[in-house]
């Protein structure tokens, strides 16, 4: 069987031969060479944009003091990074492209009601993909896009961002609201984290919201708390929900990126 099989070889490998002879091996052979050429270019670009831009993870975490004690929610949020280019980037240059995984994060407070931190601040619709690399120390080199690996434990959010830059002095945490019904997404009220209890009642305080990388997988299940969660919305108009109210991708504020 070996032997017929070699024979079989040999005899597949001479006709191959003959063939290219027939064609060019001269041009078979130039051919070859571009295809490898472009294929190793190809994959020398790909392993360099990874390489520039690598994926992560972290947890960002809510704490609130409340007259029954600390109370604690967090979420684990994927951030996918990728280089590429557009028609606006020419011959020169690229565009960094983030995809955003994770949901947000829900503290159960006292008297039954719920606290969310979305993802999403009152002024930057990216704030999930831009909190790390806002605390991330410079590495003072020529690619800012991994500098987060030089981020060490837990990381406290400052009360605004005080880096020179469209951000200068703009809240540094996400947008929070809570639900006069959870059934009704148009409930919604937009919480003010410098007076929670304005919202949830005496004695009921944000202490702190932290963000620190992790391994673990990305929370899931937010769509058992709040049913809607993934609904088309056409049975609601803008008008329903509170006024300048960010309703656009009502579904993104809670919920991006998992099934």
């Amino acid at each position: 069987m070996q032997r017929a099989a070699l024979t079989f070889l040999s005899s597949f490998h001479a006709i191959a031969v003959v063939v290219r002879a027939q064609e060019g091996v001269a041009m078979w052979g130039k051919m070859r060479a571009v295809w490898l050429t472009l294929g190793a270019l190809a994959l020398a670009s790909c392993a360099l944009a990874e390489d520039k831009a690598p994926d992560y993870r972290y947890r960002l975490t809510v704490e609130v003091e409340t007259p029954e004690g600390l109370k604690t929610g967090s979420s684990v949020i994927a951030v996918e990074q990728s280089i590429g280019r557009t028609a606006m980037d020419g011959f020169v240059g690229g565009s960094v492209f983030l995809r955003i995984r994770g949901e947000a994060v829900a503290v159960d407070l006292p008297d039954g009601r719920t606290l969310y931190a979305l993802l999403r601040s009152g002024g930057d619709v990216e704030w999930a993909a831009r909190v790390i690399p806002f605390l991330s120390p410079d590495a003072e080199d020529d690619n800012s896009l991994d500098d987060f690996l030089l981020l060490e434990g837990k990381k406290e959010l400052p009360r605004r961002w005080t880096a020179q830059g469209p951000f200068n002095n703009a809240s540094a945490y996400p947008m929070m609201v809570t639900f006069g019904d959870l059934a009704d997404p148009t409930s919604v009220a937009e919480v003010d984290p410098d007076d929670l209890a304005a919202s949830f009642g005496e004695g009921v305080r944000l202490k702190r919201i932290t963000v620190d990388l992790t391994d673990d997988p990305v929370t899931t299940g937010i769509d058992e708390r709040l049913g809607w969660v993934g609904s088309s919305f056409k049975e609601y108009s803008k008008s329903e929900f509170p006024a300048g109210f960010p309703v656009g991708n009502f579904n993104g504020l809670f919920k991006k990126g998992t099934s």
